[in-house]
């Protein structure tokens, strides 16, 4: 199992703008996790995504945290000091039918804008689950200009 702390590190370095150092330190993260390591799989891909320049690869690595959420535990994020695992299913959602929208997959994109909104009416919406709430909003809008 990789440390928490080298994907936390990686996830700084992204958020501090070196977007390149941090992209390498976090695909180096992934690299050295193993298949059952889905927590940290789901952080590094959720940050990987936010690096990619090409919509299909934001995509495909929104989907890879996706499919990893399936298997993480409150336990395997309580190390980071997350509470509840369930807490990042409507931001995973949100990313990936942000990008399915942006690619013209409009059916799938309001398949994931309704997961993500059942998925918060589960929480109180203050700091940044109202952010996300916004965002799955904003998210709404769109489609409806779309349709």
């Amino acid at each position: 199992m990789i440390e928490w702390t080298a994907v936390l590190d990686a996830v700084q370095l992204t958020l501090s703008g070196d977007k390149g150092p941090g992209e390498q330190a976090l695909r180096k993260c992934w690299a050295d996790t193993m298949p059952s390591d889905h927590a940290q799989r789901c952080v590094i891909a959720h940050y990987l995504a936010d690096l990619q320049s090409d919509v299909a690869a934001e995509v495909e690595w929104d989907e890879r945290a996706l499919a990893e959420f399936a298997d993480v535990s409150d336990a395997g994020l309580a190390p980071i000091g997350v509470p509840s695992a369930k807490g990042f299913a409507p931001s995973l959602h949100l990313n990936v039918g942000d990008g399915y929208l942006r690619m013209g997959r409009a059916e799938d994109a309001r398949k994931h804008l309704e997961a993500g909104e059942s998925a918060l009416q589960e929480f109180e919406r203050d700091g940044y689950l109202q952010f996300i709430g916004q965002g799955l909003e904003r998210l709404r809008q769109r489609l409806e200009k779309h349709a």
